[in-house]
């Protein structure tokens, strides 16, 4: 009995760490206000990999050939796509004879899908800034102005926004908002990612990555990217580490929208091929983050249960009141991305949920079953 007061009181300070860390990783949230470029405004080159995106890739070609007040050129890279994707954007390009449509090259030993289909598109682009964002985003009129005009008016070299979530499903609205948010808390203070002084603080969203070309060859470009799985959080870290550039993160859920996933399995293993790799193998890591997540998220209600079995009110009382408190967060939380702030109420459950995946990530990593996405199997590097 006096081990499971103790555990109650490890969730409760546990949960309180959550919330007070929370707090400080939002300090610094930058929104990107609407904006018109000038006639100075730099050209830009839109590059949108995909693969087998039947779904998505009409609504958002269409709002990227749609952008007002930045001289762009869209191009989009047919990844080997095995569904209408190809039919879809022939059709698209009589239509808009601007657009450019690139068919695929079967991808070189060493590669990953992403960072192949973006190098072909990058080799084509004339723009002096390049903007790389997924066939699943929508884009507003003025997006592509707006970043372009924050970046330059900030002296970044490169921006990553984080996008409005469209979110159709019970398994999306439960799951994701926590999911993203620990992302966020996994990565540190926003003060700390943006600080061109602190290399060992990076993050990047690679459905929204614009960058200047005089950055992005002199990284290297995609090449340099060329067997990441999770190649945008790589190519902040390589960013800052090389100490010429600056990278910011900001807000953009009013400019560009996106629906990432639409199933629990997609989401499952969409996110299980990131997260091991994204912490790059550090399995102590990983387990102190799934304790951590499990704290948070199974232990309140089971410890709850059990006393209130017992008839220990003010255990149960407090074990309830951790997961109140991650509620709060997933409630404040919301307000910075523009989402349902009603959602909150999944947050323990999303948190569970991360961890469960972390721990699926892991398992296929250490047992050599790699990563399997769009029909394609990588190795766990």
């Amino acid at each position: 009995m006096k081990g499971r007061a103790l555990l109650t009181h490890a969730v409760a300070v546990t949960a309180l760490f959550y919330v007070w860390r929370s707090l400080r990783v939002l300090r610094g949230w930058a929104r990107i206000p609407p904006a018109e470029q000038g006639d100075d405004a730099p050209s830009l080159s839109i590059v949108v990999p995909a693969r087998d995106e039947e779904r998505n890739i009409e609504d958002c070609v269409r709002s990227l050939v749609a952008q007002r007040g930045v001289e762009a050129e869209v191009i989009v890279v047919d990844d080997g796509s095995t569904d209408a994707t190809a039919v879809i954007l022939a059709r698209l390009a009589t239509e808009f004879p601007a657009l450019q449509v690139v068919t695929g090259e079967p991808m070189p030993e060493g590669w990953v899908g992403k960072p192949w289909a973006c190098a072909q598109g990058a080799s084509r682009a004339r723009g002096e800034w390049l903007l790389f964002t997924d066939a699943d985003s929508r884009h507003a009129e003025r997006a592509s102005a707006s970043t372009l005009a924050f970046a330059r008016a900030n002296r970044a070299d490169a921006l990553t926004i984080m996008t409005g979530q469209e979110l159709g499903t019970l398994a999306e609205a439960a799951i994701l908002p926590a999911i993203l948010q620990m992302v966020v808390f996994a990565c540190g203070m926003l003060t700390e990612i943006n600080d061109p002084n602190r290399p060992d603080r990076a993050l990047a969203n690679g459905q929204y990555l614009l960058v200047s070309r005089a950055a992005y060859d002199a990284l290297g470009g995609h090449a340099a990217l060329r067997g990441e799985v999770v190649e945008d959080i790589e190519f902040a870290r390589r960013l800052k580490r090389d100490g010429r550039f600056r990278l910011i993160v900001a807000e953009g859920t009013q400019l560009v929208r996106v629906r990432m996933y639409r199933s629990f399995r997609e989401i499952w293993d969409g996110f299980t091929k990131n997260m091991y790799l994204g912490a790059r193998g550090d399995v102590r890591a990983i387990a102190g983050g799934v304790l951590f997540c499990a704290m948070l998220s199974v232990a309140p209600p089971l410890l709850a249960l059990a006393s209130l079995r017992r008839g220990r009110r003010a255990e149960a009382a407090e074990a309830l009141a951790a997961s109140l408190a991650v509620m709060a967060v997933g409630y404040y939380g919301a307000t910075f991305v523009s989402m349902p702030r009603k959602l909150a109420v999944f947050a323990p459950f999303g948190i569970g949920m991360f961890g469960a995946i972390a721990l699926n990530s892991t398992r296929r990593a250490l047992t050599g079953a790699g990563f399997v996405w769009r029909g394609r199997r990588y190795p766990a590097r």
